[in-house]
C-alpha cells in the first residue's frame, strides 16, 4: 500500500493529521507530490519532518519537487521570510540546495505516473525525465518547468496557462500519453480542489491536494489517496 499526498504548504498540524489517518512510516509507504513550503505558518517543521522520514525510511518514503521548491518562488511566498525570522538566510540557502536535488517524477508499478504539475509538450519519452541533470534550478520554460507547473484544461490540445507559466493540456493529451506509454493514471497535485481530490479526463488523471482550508481562505477538504498492490 502506498499513500499519495498533494500540496501541504507549511500546514504542519494538517500533515500530522494526515499521518494519523494514513499510518506512520515504515508501516505505511508515502509519496509526496511537492509544495511543502510557503503560505502556511510552519514550513520549517513541515519540511524537516518530511526530510527526517526520508532519511530514516528511504525505501518507504518519497518526496517529489513542487513548483514552490524553487528559490525564486519561495523567496516571495513565505519560506524565505520564515527562515530569516526564525533562523537565518543561510538556512534558506541550504534548503535551496536541497530542493535543487529533489526528483521531479515517480512511476508506480510501471502504471501510475506522478508529478507535481502535469504533462509537457516536450515530453515524448519517459527517459527524458531521467536525463534531467540535478542539482538544477527550475527554468522558466521547457520540460522541467512544465512537469512542475502545467495544469489540466477542459479544452483539447495545449493551451495558455492562466498562471502565466507553462501550459494547460486537454483530455485528449492525457489519453494519448497514457496509451502511448501503456500507463493507467497520471497522479498530480498543484491545484486546490474542493474535495481534496478530483478526477479529470474520464478518471485518467487525478489531482490531489492535502492542505485543508488552504491558507484559511478556502473551504476545501484535504485528501490522501491510497493505492494497494492489486
Amino acid at each position: 500500500m502506498i499513500g499519495f499526498s498533494g500540496d501541504v504548504h507549511g500546514q504542519y498540524s494538517d500533515l500530522l493529521r494526515l499521518f494519523e489517518y494514513g499510518g506512520l512510516p515504515p508501516k505505511a509507504n508515502y509519496l509526496f507530490l511537492g509544495d511543502y513550503v510557503d503560505r502556511g505558518k510552519q514550513s520549517l517543521e513541515t519540511i524537516c519532518l518530511l526530510l527526517a522520514y526520508k532519511i530514516k525510511y528511504p525505501e518507504n518514503f518519497f518526496l517529489l519537487r513542487g513548483n514552490h521548491e524553487c528559490a525564486s518562488i519561495n523567496r516571495i511566498y513565505g519560506f524565505y521570510d520564515e527562515c530569516k525570522r526564525r533562523f537565518n538566510v543561510r538556512l534558506w540557502k541550504v534548503f535551496t540546495d536541497c530542493f535543487n536535488c529533489l526528483p521531479v517524477a515517480a512511476l508506480i508499478d510501471e502504471k501510475i505516473l506522478c508529478m507535481h504539475g502535469g504533462l509537457s509538450p516536450d515530453l515524448s519519452n519517459l527517459d527524458q525525465i531521467k536525463s534531467v541533470t540535478r542539482p538544477t534550478d527550475v527554468p522558466d520554460a521547457g520540460l522541467l518547468c512544465d512537469l512542475l507547473w502545467s495544469d489540466p484544461g477542459k479544452d483539447n490540445g495545449w493551451g495558455m496557462n492562466d498562471r502565466g507559466v507553462s501550459y494547460t493540456f486537454g483530455p485528449d493529451k492525457v489519453s494519448e500519453f497514457l496509451q502511448k506509454h501503456d500507463l493507467d493514471l497520471i497522479c498530480r497535485a498543484h491545484q486546490v480542489v474542493e474535495d481534496g481530490y478530483e478526477f479529470f479526463a474520464d478518471r485518467q488523471l487525478v489531482t490531489i491536494f492535502s492542505a485543508p482550508n488552504y491558507c484559511g481562505e478556502f473551504d476545501n477538504a484535504g485528501a490522501l489517496m491510497s493505492v494497494d498492490e492489486t
